[in-house]
């Protein structure tokens, strides 16, 4: 599936978000769980910016996604800061809350959350507690376990019924970035959220 892709802000307040329109997707987790590789991974080429040194994203990036016959775009993917990274300075972390709650919690075009775990790591409690935040806050969402590739056989069986089983009842699909396995259930998984979402609206 072809995908375009455009960037489009990166917002470090409330006021700098895009005014809100198409259903958004935002894609959480730890500062080494590979979100920009997934995101690229997921639309086919390279438009969040990777790196090998962990936090380096420091605001919410906002990129447009258009499927190909469509004028407009119908949805935006949102790459937030990572989270449990040391190294973030402490003057830059601290502002974290005062854009990323927000838009958590109250973030009108917010339709979906995938939260983003390391399945090579055992289930972390930073983890439980965004999990924790954000069925509090009744967002949608589920549990993307990257980097699934470096598991096989019996391992990879292991680590994802832990991580559903410590997670639950949050929903938990596997994911690599390298290989592509999870993609298509990915986008179907994204597309259902969607509908959920707009379903919802709807009856409001």
């Amino acid at each position: 599936m072809r995908v375009l892709t455009r960037f489009l802000l990166s917002a470090t307040h409330p006021d700098h978000f895009p005014a809100p329109g198409v259903p958004e997707v935002a894609f959480l987790g730890r500062s080494n769980v590979g979100k920009s590789h997934l995101i690229n991974s997921l639309v086919g080429h390279k438009i969040a910016r990777t790196s090998s040194t962990p936090g380096r994203t420091q605001s919410i990036n906002f990129f447009e996604i258009r499927f190909p016959g469509n004028p407009r775009p119908d949805m935006l993917f949102a790459d937030l800061p990572g989270y449990g990274y040391a190294r973030v300075p402490r003057a830059i972390s601290a502002q974290w809350p005062s854009f990323i709650e927000p838009y958590l919690q109250s973030r009108p075009s917010l339709a979906a959350c995938l939260a983003l775990v390391d399945a090579n790591v055992p289930p972390q409690a930073s983890d439980k507690q965004l999990l924790a935040f954000l069925r509090d806050a009744g967002r949608p969402h589920l549990v993307v376990a990257t980097k699934f590739d470096k598991l096989s056989g019996n391992k990879a069986t292991h680590a994802l019924e832990t991580l559903r089983r410590e997670f639950e009842p949050s929903r938990v699909i596997s994911y690599s970035a390298r290989t592509g396995a999870g993609r298509d259930e990915l986008w179907r998984e994204i597309r259902s959220l969607m509908s959920e979402s707009t379903s919802e609206s709807a009856a409001v």
